[in-house]
């Protein structure tokens, strides 16, 4: 019963038109009418201790980062690292692509953020060099969603505060599956271009080369300040989120000297508008969460999943599907705060390690952000590179395949993600 009575008021809610934070306290509420303890402070103090977390403090600095990043020539110069790295090979653009996505992903931690900034600089020069709109934009799209697998990542950190488990193990858990990701985007767009009769462009100098990496040297640096920073314990995720944030101004208002600070205040005001939806669906979301685990819905999907329960490899393939197509309808970060605290329990009941299971359900999440209808990320794209949503949904395909076929390979052979997770970790 509790368990219709959450379906149905969710996605009545949402069906209605509803703002997903508000149809999860009209959730959170009939569940308290089913089971008889309705009290409107009971709302109310759910929805404050929400957002009064230390760990979410990240949010605002990873936010503000990513607007810094676009808008004082980070991403530029990454792009330019990896156009004389990779740019001289056959569909040498495409590489490019996914090497500036791997490195803008250490930087933000934000999908669209990246996606934006890739589709403004990458599409037009895959365009003008004879490659397919749609499969240039359905490939930058794909490079974006790996910016909340490597750290930093907002959605490790919204999983970590629900799931209670440790955001710096899931950042480090997070890197080599990060990797992994752009690999399988190489081999799909190896696949894409080998039907396409291009004539690659040339090798870069060595000295376009090295004047490449020294104007982006401030650039690099970012992502190794944090892993190492990380791995010694020299700061927390969240101290990490301000040195990446203060790090990011200095550079970008300093050195690179492209972000004036007339430019400041918009730059605060939109981090700051983005952040305010994502807290205040945090905070929303613990309402139905404390409700989930008063009325046992959690205790009632694991009975319902016993079948599954004495197969472990089983058991996260049935959850890796339910995600995949709850991911199809819902953004990212509300997924994982109505999904988190009903799937945990199951986790735990079922021994698996909470950190693998978290790099997984945050990987498909992050695919969710380019599958079709919702597709945040593919709007993004869409609209940056001014491509019909019909084609970039075509152009896609090929890449959201390579994307689950590498997440559905990890819950195969666990040691994908757990073996390089106990390295990085000491």
């Amino acid at each position: 019963m509790t368990i219709a009575v959450f379906t149905f008021s969710l996605l009545g809610a949402m069906a209605l038109g509803m703002p997903i934070a508000f149809a999860l306290i009209v959730c959170g509420v009939a569940l308290m009418s089913t089971i008889d303890m309705f009290d409107a402070q009971i709302v109310a103090q759910n929805v404050i201790n929400g957002a009064d977390s230390f760990p979410l403090m990240a949010i605002p600095f990873f936010m503000l980062a990513g607007e810094v990043m676009n808008k004082g020539g980070l991403a530029k110069r990454i792009v330019n690292v990896a156009l004389v790295a990779v740019g001289h090979f056959r569909g040498g653009l495409g590489y490019v692509t996914i090497l500036a996505s791997c490195i803008l992903a250490s930087l933000s931690g934000s999908a669209a953020a990246d996606a934006a900034a890739l589709a403004a600089l990458l599409v037009p020069m895959m365009v003008a060099a004879g490659h397919k709109k749609s499969y240039a934009a359905g490939l930058v799209a794909a490079g974006g969603i790996i910016a909340p697998v490597i750290p930093p990542s907002i959605g490790f950190v919204i999983f970590g505060v629900a799931a209670g488990v440790s955001i710096s193990k899931l950042f480090l858990a997070g890197i080599v599956p990060g990797l992994l990701l752009g690999a399988g985007l190489c081999l799909a767009w190896w696949w894409v271009v080998r039907q396409e009769n291009l004539t690659p462009p040339p090798r870069a100098s060595l000295s376009e080369m090295v004047k490449a990496v020294v104007d982006g040297f401030w650039a690099l640096m970012l992502p190794v300040i944090i892993v190492v920073g990380l791995r010694f314990g020299i700061f927390t995720p969240t101290e990490a989120a301000v040195v990446v944030a203060v790090y990011s101004l200095f550079v970008a208002t300093c050195i690179y000297r492209e972000l004036k600070l007339s430019q400041l205040y918009e730059v605060f005001v939109s981090s700051a508008l983005t952040t305010s939806i994502v807290m205040f669906l945090v905070a929303a979301a613990l309402v139905s969460s404390w409700l989930i685990t008063v009325s046992e819905i959690s205790a009632q999907i694991v009975t319902l999943l016993k079948p599954f329960m004495g197969n472990n490899t089983l058991l996260m393939l049935a959850i890796m599907v339910v995600v995949v197509i709850v991911g199809t309808a819902l953004d990212m970060t509300p997924t994982i705060l109505i999904l988190t605290p009903i799937l945990m329990p199951i986790v735990k009941a079922a021994g698996i390690d909470p950190v693998y299971f978290g790099v997984l359900f945050i990987i498909n999440n992050a695919i969710g952000l380019i599958t079709p209808p919702v597709g945040i990320v593919l709007n993004v794209v869409c609209g940056v590179s001014r491509i019909s949503m019909e084609d970039i949904i075509k152009g896609v395909w090929p890449f959201l395949i390579a994307q689950l076929v590498v997440l559905f390979l990890m819950v195969l052979f666990p040691g994908l993600v757990t073996v390089p997770a106990k390295w990085f970790a000491g």
